[in-house]
Order: C-alpha cells, then sequence, then structure tokens
C-alpha cells in the first residue's frame, strides 16, 4: 500500500486537534471560508447579465462575454443590456435566458422602483436599495469579496515586511537594533489619517494605492513579536552551534529561528485581518478609500448614516461586517490556543 509524503509532526497533530477542540473557532472558519468561497463566486450569484442565453440553436455566455444587441436581433451594435424589456423579448421569443438568483450587480441602478430611493425591501430587491437605486445585497455581496481579498493581501504583504525586519532587528541586536528601534519610534508616530488625505487630494484613491499606504504603515505591527523571539533565540545553543559550523546568517535566521518566531506570528495573523478589513472600511466611509460607485461596506454604513429613513442600509452593513469580524475573532482565539503549549487537548 503506498503511503502518502505528506507527514504531520507529532506537534502539528496536536495543534490541530487543539484547534479543533475550540468547537466555535473551528466552525467559525467553516462558516468564514463559506462567506467568502459564495463571494468569489459573486457574478454567478449577483449579476445583471444572464449566465446563458440560448437563442436561435446557439448558446451564448453573457457572464463571460460581451454581446451586441444585433447578435439576438437587436437593432444597435452596442453591448447588449439583457435587463432592457425590448431585448428580453426578442430573445424570449426564440430562447431563453438562465438568470442568477440576484438579477443585479453592484452597480446596476434599478430603474423601475415603485417607490424614490432608497427603496425598502421588495420581492425584487430582496434587502431594498440605496440611495442611487442599487442592490443592497448585491453591493453587500461584492462588497464582502473586496474587503476580505483587500485584508488578506495587506494581511500578507505586511506580515512579511514586518517579520523580515524584526528579524533582522533581533538577530543582529546591538546598534543595528537600537537605530531601528528609534526609526521605529519615528515611523509609528507620523500621522496616517493626514497622510491618507494628502494622498487622495494628488491621485484618485484606488484598491493597489490603499493597500501600498496601508502596507506602509501596517508593516509595524508584528516587528516587536518577531524582534523578541530573535532576541530571546539568536544565543541558543543550536543556533551557536549553527554559526560555528560556518553556516550563514541568513540561513541560520529563516531555516533554524524564524519557524520557533513563526509559532507567534501565526496567531496574530486573523486579527491582523480583521483589523485591515476595519481599516478600509473606515476610509470608505470617510468617502478617502475606494473609487466611488466601488462594492463597499464602508460607502454602505456612511449611506446608512446619511438615510436614516432606510434603516436597512446601516443594518444592513453592520451585521455583515459584525459577523464578518466575529468569525476572524473567534478563528483568532482558537489559533492562540492551538499554539499556546499550556494549554491540551479536550
Amino acid at each position: 500500500m503506498k503511503q502518502s509524503r505528506f507527514h504531520l509532526t507529532p506537534l502539528t497533530r496536536r495543534r490541530l486537534t487543539q484547534f479543533r477542540a475550540n468547537r466555535r473557532g473551528w466552525w467559525s472558519l467553516w462558516l468564514f471560508l463559506l462567506l467568502f468561497g459564495l463571494s468569489l463566486s459573486a457574478e454567478f450569484i449577483a449579476n445583471d447579465r444572464p449566465l446563458l442565453i440560448y437563442h436561435h440553436g446557439a448558446f451564448y455566455v453573457p457572464v463571460f462575454k460581451d454581446y451586441a444587441e444585433t447578435d439576438f436581433g437587436g437593432v444597435f451594435p452596442s453591448t447588449a443590456d439583457y435587463r432592457d424589456p425590448y431585448l428580453a423579448k426578442l430573445i424570449d421569443e426564440n430562447g431563453w435566458m438562465l438568470w442568477p438568483p440576484i438579477r443585479f450587480s453592484y452597480d446596476t441602478v434599478n430603474y423601475n422602483l415603485p417607490v424614490p430611493a432608497p427603496a425598502p425591501p421588495s420581492a425584487e430587491n430582496w434587502l431594498g436599495t440605496d440611495d442611487q437605486g442599487r442592490d443592497v445585497l448585491a453591493r453587500l455581496i461584492y462588497g464582502l469579496r473586496i474587503s476580505v481579498l483587500f485584508g488578506l493581501l495587506l494581511t500578507l504583504t505586511s506580515s512579511i515586511v514586518g517579520v523580515a525586519a524584526g528579524a533582522v532587528q533581533g538577530y543582529f541586536g546591538g546598534r543595528v537594533d537600537l537605530l531601528f528601534q528609534r526609526f521605529l519610534e519615528i515611523w509609528g508616530g507620523l500621522p496616517q489619517l493626514f497622510i491618507l488625505i494628502i494622498v487622495s487630494s494628488v491621485v484618485v484613491p484606488g484598491f493597489w494605492t490603499l493597500l501600498l499606504i496601508l502596507m506602509l504603515f501596517g508593516w509595524t505591527s508584528l516587528v516587536g513579536v518577531v524582534r523578541a523571539e530573535f532576541l530571546r533565540a539568536r544565543n541558543f545553543d543550536y543556533v551557536r552551534a549553527a554559526r560555528a559550523l560556518g553556516m550563514s546568517d541568513g540561513r541560520i535566521m529563516f531555516k533554524h529561528v524564524l519557524p520557533n518566531a513563526m509559532v507567534a506570528t501565526l496567531t496574530f495573523m486573523p486579527f491582523i485581518l480583521s483589523g485591515s478589513i476595519v481599516a478600509l472600511t473606515a476610509l470608505d466611509f470617510l468617502g478617502l478609500g475606494l473609487p466611488p460607485g466601488s462594492a463597499s461596506l464602508g460607502d454602505l454604513l456612511r449611506q446608512g448614516k446619511d438615510n436614516l429613513q432606510a434603516p436597512w442600509l446601516g443594518v444592513s452593513g453592520f451585521v455583515v461586517l459584525a459577523l464578518l469580524l466575529s468569525l476572524l475573532v473567534f478563528v483568532g482565539e482558537a489559533v492562540r490556543d492551538a499554539f499556546d503549549p499550556r494549554k491540551t487537548a479536550v
């Protein structure tokens, strides 16, 4: 019988058992992955284009490709508007359309509202519309995807820079550590919000612009933890032995010392991710985040503040954001317990 090449160490198995023993964190992880997975397929859940069209014996996939109105017997050669009653009638006469559950994208305006926007929840707009007539549920799905992807990228990039900086600072110590500490004190005292305001007045804020700016200030969150681990481990016997055998400093740092430092680093990851999502939401709420019209949880909360007569706006944004952050906190607590050597599996 062929054995698998992937083997878990006893320590890793014990940590996984401890993580599963925390039922709240275990189920929170699966619920978070489910919500994130659904948001990744947002175009198949909420879209103003059909998933599949059968017309005159041919199949069309508008969710992947643009088609002209003339392809379906229309008059204009422009991109087809499948919500147009005239085009919908042409297609239905010679075929059919398979629509997603929600027939709105995050930027689709519903021009057939029976009341002025923001419209309350209805059979067409399950969570109502915002003050521009856009479907709230569609914007929540797309906004959740952008928030989580932004948070993951910001967490990954800032963690890589922070771990590398903390490793150099802690391993070499002495003057390097002293100069780095003074630099961190100056860098941490810079007014991040004012810098964002200045940047937004010069360039139009975008996904990558915000990611770069927040990464420049967010990488310091892990420096202290990694620095402390490297300061503690750099004088251990195995490190001295490796140095005496002629092993380079870089190999000692990242092969022998870093795995020990990553234990403390991994326990902070879910909390850093939740902080990154909150940062993007706060900037969007203040109008300093993603460009206008983007799917954003912060923009939805801002609309809820500006339209108190439409409570479904603020309540929807608050519930999704609170649920997302709660799940990440519960997962973080479970990861912290799993890497805690004082705890035993239940």
